[in-house]
C-alpha cells in the first residue's frame, strides 16, 4: 500500500501542477480577448468575466491535462529506473497502474459531482453578463408544468405566447395563446387558436378566435373566429431553440428533471441526453487515458525512443477524444442510440489501452 500512496500521490501533484499552468495560461489569453471586445469597460469587471469563464475553458480540456499529467509521471518514473525497481519486485505493470488509475477516476467523479455544479452557473452567468455588455435580449422562452411561455417584440408592443406543448422542431405549437400588450404595457388582444406554425416571420395561425381587450369594449360579444390567420413575428427556430440554453449551462444534478420537463413540453431532449451519459461516463474515459498514456511511457527510457512514445500516447489520446466529440455529434443528431454515443467511445478506449497494456507486459 506504501508504493500505491506514492504513485497516487505522484500522481496527484503532477495533475495538480499542470491544471495550475493551464489555469494561469488560459486566464490571460482570455484577459486580453475579453479586454479587445470591451475596451470600454473597467478592468475589474473584464477581470471579473474571465473569472466566470476560467472553470468552463478549464472543464473543457480535463482530458488533455490528464493524459498530459499521466505522461510526465510515467517519464520521470522510467527515468528514475523506480519502475524497474518496481518490476524486479514481483510487481506487474497492471498494478503499478492501480493508483494513478484510482486517482483519474476520482478526478473524474469530483469534476462530474462537484465542479460541474460550479461551471454550469458560472458558464450561465457568463452567457448572461456578455450578453447584457453587448446589448442583447434575454431569454424568450421558458418552460413550466403548464406548458411552454414565448415573448416577442417590436417597436407596436410585446406578445407572450403560451402553448399546452409543442412540436419536436418547435416550428409547431398547439393550443396556443396570444396576448398582445402596447408599448405602455395595456392588453389590447387575445387569440386563441388550435395550432400556431413558424414559418417565413410570421406565425400561421389555425382555429383562432379573437378578442379585442381594448378599455371600453366587451370582449366576448365582439370576439370573431378566423379559420386562417397570420401574425408577424421576430422569433426564429434557431432563436427559440437556443434559448433552452446549452446543456453546459445546466448542472448535473438538474438535468434528469428539466430532460423530463422538455420531454413532457413536447420537446427533443436528445441533445441533454446526450450529455447528461457523456458527464456520467467522464470517469471512465479518463481512466482510459491515463492506461494509454502508461502504454506508451512505461517502459525504460533506455529502451525505447521518448519522443516518438510521448508523441504517439498525446497524439492517441486526442485521436479518443475527438472520436467522443464525434460520438457526441451523431447522438445528438438522432444518427445513433444515446448510449452508444456517450458509453462507446470511452468503453473501446479502455479496451483499446487494456489490450495495449496486455500484449507488451506479455512482451
Amino acid at each position: 500500500m506504501i508504493l500505491h500512496y506514492y504513485f497516487a500521490r505522484k500522481f496527484l501533484w503532477t495533475f495538480v501542477a499542470i491544471a495550475s499552468v493551464f489555469v494561469i495560461l488560459l486566464a490571460l489569453i482570455d484577459l486580453v480577448d475579453e479586454l479587445q471586445d470591451f475596451p470600454d469597460l473597467p478592468f475589474m469587471d473584464v477581470l471579473g468575466v474571465v473569472l466566470l469563464n476560467v472553470p468552463h475553458a478549464n472543464y473543457e480540456i480535463l482530458p488533455l491535462v490528464v493524459i498530459l499529467s499521466a505522461v510526465a509521471l510515467f517519464l520521470r518514473l522510467a527515468r528514475s529506473s523506480e519502475l524497474v525497481v518496481t518490476r524486479a519486485a514481483g510487481r506487474s505493470a497492471l498494478r503499478s497502474l492501480a493508483a494513478p488509475v484510482t486517482v483519474a477516476a476520482l478526478i473524474g467523479v469530483l469534476s462530474i459531482t462537484m465542479l460541474n455544479p460550479l461551471v454550469a452557473a458560472a458558464s450561465k452567468r457568463y452567457n448572461d453578463v456578455v450578453n447584457t455588455y453587448m446589448g442583447g435580449g434575454t431569454s424568450v422562452l421558458a418552460i413550466a408544468s403548464e406548458g411552454l411561455w414565448l415573448r416577442q417584440g417590436s417597436s407596436e408592443g410585446q406578445t407572450v405566447i403560451h402553448a399546452a406543448r409543442a412540436s419536436s422542431d418547435v416550428t409547431t405549437l398547439y393550443d396556443a395563446t396570444f396576448i398582445n400588450f402596447s408599448p405602455e404595457g395595456e392588453p389590447e388582444q387575445r387569440i386563441v387558436a388550435e395550432t400556431a406554425s413558424l414559418a417565413a416571420g410570421q406565425w400561421d395561425l389555425k382555429n383562432a378566435k379573437i378578442w379585442d381587450l381594448s378599455p371600453g369594449r366587451n370582449p366576448e360579444a365582439s370576439a370573431e373566429e378566423i379559420a386562417q390567420l397570420e401574425l408577424p413575428s421576430a422569433l426564429t427556430q434557431d432563436r427559440i431553440i437556443d434559448s433552452f440554453g446549452k446543456p453546459e449551462y445546466i448542472s448535473l444534478w438538474d438535468l434528469p428533471a428539466f430532460i423530463n420537463q422538455l420531454e413532457e413540453a413536447g420537446f427533443s431532449a436528445r441533445r441533454y441526453a446526450v450529455w447528461f451519459q457523456m458527464e456520467l461516463s467522464r470517469p471512465l474515459f479518463l481512466v482510459a487515458l491515463v492506461m494509454v498514456a502508461a502504454a506508451f511511457t512505461m517502459r525504460h527510457a533506455r529502451l525505447s525512443n521518448t519522443g516518438v512514445s510521448v508523441l504517439i500516447a498525446v497524439m492517441l489520446g486526442f485521436t479518443l477524444h475527438y472520436i467522443r466529440n464525434f460520438a457526441q455529434i451523431l447522438g445528438e443528431n438522432g444518427q445513433i442510440p444515446v448510449y452508444l454515443a456517450a458509453w462507446a467511445p470511452p468503453v473501446a478506449s479502455f479496451m483499446l489501452a487494456a489490450g495495449i497494456l496486455l500484449h507488451l507486459e506479455d512482451g
